[in-house]
């Protein structure tokens, strides 16, 4: 396999296809061993057997069903001999919906290394898209 940015980009179909088939182990199989995955509420899982243990139970109760559409990588590039980076955009459908809200969209950024002569994730952040209109409605909400 080549270090190149079509081998990157592909990633994260593989990761959405694995998460649509709730398999933990084939949804996270393209992290580094000791890869890091910021999830949208900024819980840091480390290390890729730690993330599958954290990610079935999930996909096995409350997101069985779900699914991830519409991906799209806006970019990808070799940043460096062996380092890249790839940004993917997609949605969320919870159980039971047809297609997903349009206030369930994600962008998500890969830190990529080459090793072990594939690429692999060494970190991802996971972030939920939250437009201007959405973030000052959250803030005229009562404090708790």
């Amino acid at each position: 396999m080549q270090q190149s940015v079509e081998a990157m980009s592909a990633i994260p179909a593989r990761m959405n296809e694995g998460w649509n088939n709730g398999d933990a182990a084939a949804f996270l199989a393209d992290f580094a061993d000791d890869g890091e995955l910021v999830d949208f509420e900024g819980t840091v899982h480390r290390g890729r057997e730690q993330m599958v243990a954290a990610h079935q139970p999930i996909f096995d109760t409350v997101m069985k069903g779900s699914r991830l559409l519409h991906g799209e990588v806006l970019f990808a590039r070799i940043v460096g001999p062996g380092w890249g980076v790839v940004h993917h955009r997609m949605v969320m459908a919870l159980p039971g919906e047809q297609e997903p809200r349009p206030t369930r969209v994600f962008l998500q950024l890969y830190a990529m290394v080459w090793q072990n002569d594939r690429w692999e994730i060494a970190t991802m952040q996971n972030s939920r898209l939250v437009t201007l209109d959405t973030a000052a409605a959250l803030e005229a909400l009562p404090s708790v």
